[in-house]
This record gives C-alpha cells, sequence and structure tokens, in this order.
C-alpha cells in the first residue's frame, strides 16, 4: 500500500513561498482554534456552580468548537468525528452546533 500526502500537499504544488507560508497560516489558525476549544472544554468540565452560569460555559465551549469546525473544513479536513473523540466534545456542545 503506498501512502502519499493530501494533493494540496504535493511538493511540486508547494514550492512557491507564499504558498508555503498560507499553508503555515492555517496550520497555526487551527492550532489556536484547538487550544480555545480545549480551555472552553476544561472550564465547562471543572464548573461548579448555577446551571445560568453553565449555560454560559456552554455557549462559550460551543462557539470555540464551530470555530475550529470552520477552520479545519477551510484546511481541507472535512470529517470531525476523530477530533469530537479525541476531544470527548460532549454531546450538550453539540447539540448547540446542529451536530446531533
Amino acid at each position: 500500500m503506498v501512502l502519499r500526502p493530501p494533493q494540496q500537499l504535493q511538493p511540486s504544488q508547494v514550492t512557491n513561498p507564499l504558498d508555503v507560508e498560507i499553508l503555515a497560516e492555517k496550520a497555526a489558525s487551527l492550532g489556536h482554534a484547538g487550544e480555545k476549544v480545549e480551555k472552553a472544554l476544561a472550564r465547562l468540565r471543572a464548573f461548579e456552580g448555577t446551571p445560568e452560569e453553565r449555560r454560559a460555559l456552554l455557549k462559550d465551549a460551543a462557539e470555540c468548537v464551530y470555530a475550529y469546525f470552520i477552520q479545519r473544513e477551510l484546511c481541507g479536513l472535512r470529517r470531525h468525528h476523530e477530533v469530537i473523540r479525541e476531544y470527548g466534545i460532549p454531546n450538550e456542545v453539540l447539540v448547540r452546533l446542529g451536530a446531533k
């Protein structure tokens, strides 16, 4: 079985310095969005307070996850099942995205 990188990362297509810079910016932005998801989910998991305050944390987590999914799609990554499992994104957050 032969493995090859995604077509957008083929060496012949990444020889332009501008393309390299764009790919680097996409990767950095995706990493930043992922960090925001991790922090929002950690705050949600650690929270012990009123239901109103929890709703605000759920809204923030849903916004962070939504932004992360959009950034992934801009990078050509269309399937989110793996990251939902990896980050442990709860259904109550996904419901706010319309994903479940």
